[in-house]
């Protein structure tokens, strides 16, 4: 049996742009910080999309990730190598199995962003390319 199109509208943003565009100030700013962060470092032919209902860049694969909760900003590294790798710079910040969360007005710096992307670009040179 065929099943009738929705007419519930589509609660996932289909681009970054929309879903940022969602998103309340002062995540909505914090985010975009720290989108341009990653954006300085990744090649130029990574990619953004929606993934799992939140903004990823993606280069071989998932790369690195970023989402507002409504208490809390986090970023999602995508590996917890880097994670473990930056423990120390993490202290700050509420870490868990693949997440570094914040408070919404309170990023991480965006040096420190880039050390991260930084050695997830590394992690995918060393592997096959997808």
């Amino acid at each position: 049996m065929k099943k009738a199109p929705s007419t519930k509208p589509r609660t996932t943003a289909q681009s970054v742009d929309e879903y940022l565009a969602r998103v309340p100030q002062p995540a909505r700013g914090t985010l975009n910080k720290l989108r341009a962060a990653v954006r300085s470092v990744v090649p130029e032919e990574a990619t953004e999309a929606i993934s799992y209902g939140i903004p990823m860049f993606k280069y071989r694969g998932m790369l690195f990730g970023f989402a507002a909760f409504s208490k809390h900003c986090s970023l999602f590294p995508t590996s917890m190598a880097v994670m473990k790798a930056f423990k120390n710079d993490l202290n700050n910040f509420d870490i868990s199995k693949g997440t570094i969360r914040f408070p919404l007005d309170k990023p991480p710096s965006a040096a420190l962003v880039k050390k991260l992307v930084k050695a997830r670009l590394a992690e995918k040179k060393h592997k096959q390319p997808r």
